[in-house]
């Protein structure tokens, strides 16, 4: 399923995503939507205060939607680099070759910051798991550069992938980065639109994994156990027992 930003699972097994003990990893920020929109200026700037001025983008969850809407989000990319100064460098991965390509995964060192757009988390999860551009990725972010997944971006740093559309049949083995949380973006659209009853569908079943709703235009960041709400609205987290909102300026703690 697409989950664009605008506007029964098994953990991974790679030890390269165990991240538990690294003190000078960069922040995380998973995003509800609005990337690269001015609304969320602020606190892709904030991501890249006293980092290098390289902002890396992925537009990857995109290809399964054609060349023009990859070129969209490459387009608002460019334009939001410019708008906070920074120099945009953009990932052309549609394929896993590309994505095991050298001369691709070069050009995530030095990032400031690492972004994962929106589009279809599954694809994106299957392209970059295990692959050299996800080594990098991983690399950069365990040497301090911040690392942001909006929508199907932020799904995807999980270890599974619902589907939202059909919660009943599972869903995708994910990048694994965040084991610990599952992640539903768009949640105050999407809670407006889908009963309870189904949302409790996606509950995980593993104890110690937290699962979250990220409103539009807010994100969650810090990591992996300590986070603040910023942004317009609100995270929620979701229980058997119901809904605990958090937000914009809360802090909350996930056991990682």
């Amino acid at each position: 399923m697409k989950w664009g930003c605008e506007g029964t699972g098994q953990e991974s097994k790679n030890s390269e995503n165990n991240v538990s003990s690294n003190s000078t990893a960069g922040p995380i920020a998973l995003v509800g939507s609005g990337e690269y929109l001015s609304v969320m200026a602020p606190v892709e700037a904030a991501l890249l205060a006293g980092r290098a001025p390289r902002y890396v983008q992925l537009a990857t969850a995109a290809v399964p939607d054609g060349p023009s809407v990859v070129e969209r989000w490459h387009r608002l990319g460019a334009e939001q680099a410019e708008r906070l100064g920074v120099e945009a460098v953009q990932l052309e991965i549609a394929t896993r070759d590309d994505a095991n390509d050298p001369s691709i995964a070069s050009k995530v060192e030095g990032a400031g910051l690492v972004y994962l757009s929106g589009g279809h988390p599954g694809f994106l999860a299957d392209t970059l798991r295990g692959t050299l551009v996800w080594s990098a990725i991983l690399d950069a972010w365990r040497s301090g550069s911040a690392l942001a997944g909006c929508s199907a971006g932020a799904m995807a740093l999980t270890s599974w992938v619902p589907s939202l559309r059909h919660p009943r049949e599972g869903g995708t083995e994910g990048l694994g980065l965040l084991p610990h949380l599952r992640v539903i973006p768009h949640f105050d659209a999407f809670a407006a639109r889908i009963p309870d009853l189904v949302t409790r569908f996606l509950l995980p079943h593993e104890r110690g994994v937290t699962l979250l709703g990220i409103d539009e235009e807010t994100a969650l960041v810090g990591g992996t156990s300590d986070w603040q709400v910023r942004g317009r609205q609100s995270v929620w987290q979701l229980t058997s027992d119901g809904r605990t909102e958090f937000p914009a300026g809360s802090t909350l703690t996930t056991t990682a």
